[in-house]
């Protein structure tokens, strides 16, 4: 990139980081948490990314990385009291990074239809152990929890309101994003997007590919886990409907289309007209379309 370009993202970046900041301050509260949803979501799609985008895996199997931060999360406020966000945190973190590792040793064995099988395969799996696990996971009722405060002992303590709860997840979201941004542009995402253009040709010149692509798995169910966290912690539940593998396929549209799910009660009609032109027209989604467009 010119040092213009470079300019004029950080430019973009630190306008539209500004408009997010000030937008619980005019908008009314459902509105609030719409936005705060919207960013949730982004991350997931993020995470996402670091498969789809940058390693060409699609992977169906971000609902179990992303249900498993939420239970997680909720296991750990139900179970200690007063309640605490950075053990709540941390242990959503926890859940999705075993079930991350879990995931990566097996699906990466494999490659293409193969690899986005096997995942769909253990989302089910989790999907079914949450719903039948009663007496743990609550089943089909889910799990209910008092949020937590915004606390570092000794210092200070805050109740989360829309509009701290807002900025709070805003800040995670942006760290998240400057954290992967700085990933897929290391020496380590350069070798992921290697592996995208041409496997065989990557592994006969010396890179081990299996150990990326578990990396890369394990990365992506990471910040996958880290937008369940923020997803239970917003709405105050955890439920078996967010490890479905329907979870998994909005992920992927949310990556080739980029928008979020909040249009219309049947917003599944539209998007799914969308998502069919834009593989047919647009196979490199809508944001490589545009940067194609504006490198011409």
């Amino acid at each position: 990139m010119t040092s213009r370009s470079v300019a004029g993202y950080w430019t973009g970046f630190a306008v539209v980081l500004a408009l997010l900041v000030a937008a619980p301050l005019v908008l009314p509260e459902f509105w609030r948490r719409f936005v705060t949803e919207i960013l949730i979501w982004g991350l997931l799609a993020m995470s996402s990314d670091i498969l789809i985008g940058y390693t060409g895996m699609v992977s169906f199997g971000h609902s179990a990385f992303f249900g498993l931060g939420m239970y997680g999360a909720a296991a750990a406020l139900l179970a200690v009291r007063p309640a605490n966000l950075w053990l709540a945190l941390l242990s959503g973190l926890v859940a999705a990074a075993v079930v991350a590792v879990f995931v990566a040793y097996f699906a990466t064995r494999l490659r293409d239809i193969y690899f986005a099988i096997t995942t769909l395969v253990f989302s089910q799996i989790f999907y079914v152990i949450i719903f039948t696990w009663t007496d743990v996971t609550g089943g089909e009722n889910g799990l209910n929890f008092a949020r937590p405060t915004l606390s570092i002992p000794g210092l200070f303590s805050i109740p989360f309101t829309t509009e701290t709860l807002h900025w709070f997840v805003l800040g995670v979201v942006t760290v998240s994003y400057l954290i992967l941004r700085r990933i897929t542009q290391s020496p380590f995402g350069m070798v992921l997007q290697a592996i995208r253009e041409n496997e065989p040709r990557t592994r006969a010149i010396g890179y081990r590919v299996e150990r990326y692509k578990i990396v890369a798995v394990m990365l992506s169910g990471l910040f996958a886990g880290l937008a369940g966290i923020l997803y239970a912690i917003q709405n105050k539940f955890a439920a078996p409907d967010f490890v479905f593998f329907l979870v998994s396929g909005e992920t992927v549209i949310f990556n080739v289309m980029g928008f979020s799910r909040f249009f219309t009660e049947y917003y599944l009609i539209p998007v799914g007209l969308i998502f069919t032109a834009m593989v047919i027209f647009m196979p490199q989604g809508l944001l490589g379309f545009l940067r194609r467009r504006l490198n011409q």
